[in-house]
């Protein structure tokens, strides 16, 4: 499980096909303290590390992964929001993040708002795939808090630190982005069609 608080980025340093599988290799600076069978979230997708060789380390998207994110994507010098598991005695600074991203969204608007950013998305309608103001959506594994929603369309607001520290900086308007709806709402959304 995460909580959607990213703790650094992680570079693409290679991508090699294998069947219907792709290996991809990241550099970043909490290589040294991973290990393998480890779960870490990349832009939000939970990958095992199968793999570590001095500064790199590898993991292993299948096909389902690869259908549902924007891992496919990826070129090597891309920079991806990396978040560790949470541990049992840690602090829940965001909310519930599984890591098993729903689908994809573009990015439709950004909007300088002078201090702070608006980021406005789209996705398909999908009965489960709910946003609420003021709720929780996890875009690229990065928890944050909706503004505005309806039922295909939300946006959120990004402070500085946050824009700075994430891949927040480098989208536009166009770019895909992988979402994961809160976990909670789908399960209401669930009992409720019931």
């Amino acid at each position: 499980m995460f909580t959607g608080i990213i703790e650094t980025l992680a570079r693409v340093e290679k991508i090699e096909k294998d069947g219907s599988n792709v290996h991809f290799t990241f550099s970043c600076s909490l290589t040294n303290e991973f290990k393998i069978d480890q779960s870490v979230a990349h832009n939000g997708v939970c990958l095992t590390v199968v793999k570590i060789t001095e500064d790199n380390y590898t993991v292993t998207a299948i096909d389902e992964t690869l259908k549902r994110t924007n891992l496919n994507e990826l070129k090597v010098g891309d920079f991806v929001n990396l978040e560790r598991c949470m541990p049992t005695n840690g602090r829940f600074d965001g909310h519930i993040v599984q890591g098993h991203v729903d689908t994809t969204g573009k990015c439709v608007a950004i909007n300088d708002l002078n201090g702070s950013w608006e980021f406005a998305f789209e996705h398909e309608k999908n009965k489960n795939f709910i946003t609420v103001e003021k709720g929780s959506i996890t875009i690229n594994g990065v928890s944050l808090t909706v503004v505005k929603s309806t039922d295909t369309t939300f946006s959120v607001h990004i402070i500085p630190y946050t824009y700075e520290h994430t891949n927040f900086k480098d989208l536009k308007v166009g770019s895909s982005i992988n979402l994961e709806f809160d976990i909670i709402g789908k399960y209401v959304a669930k009992i409720l069609s019931q």
